[in-house]
């Protein structure tokens, strides 16, 4: 006799079984298929593959934080530009502008 209190559902992504309460919908238990162990050398490829990625992310980041210091510097030499020629003029507040 089966028991109707409960439904079991397969995940259709993962496969995993869900078992359900049919009166309450609430999860009761959660089953993951078990996943192939893959052989040494295709865990060797994933690693220098893993390793390749952060190489290049590093690199990026490192370029980018070269260049960033020349940005900022022009940032600041146009900043100092707009000082200079508006120094003239009263400071005026944004907040006290409402």
């Amino acid at each position: 006799m089966t028991n109707t209190s409960h439904l079991t559902v397969i995940c259709p992504c993962c496969e995993a079984v869900i078992l359900v309460d049919a009166q309450t919908g609430a999860i009761i238990s959660h089953h993951e298929k078990a996943k192939p162990i893959a052989s040494f050398e295709a865990m060797v490829k994933d690693q220098e593959r893993q390793k390749q990625v952060r190489d290049q992310i590093f690199a990026q980041e490192l370029d980018s934080q070269k260049d960033r210091k020349r940005l900022l510097e022009e940032k600041f030499r146009e900043a100092v530009k707009i000082a200079e020629k508006d120094k003239d003029k009263p400071y005026r507040n944004p907040l006290d502008l409402d």
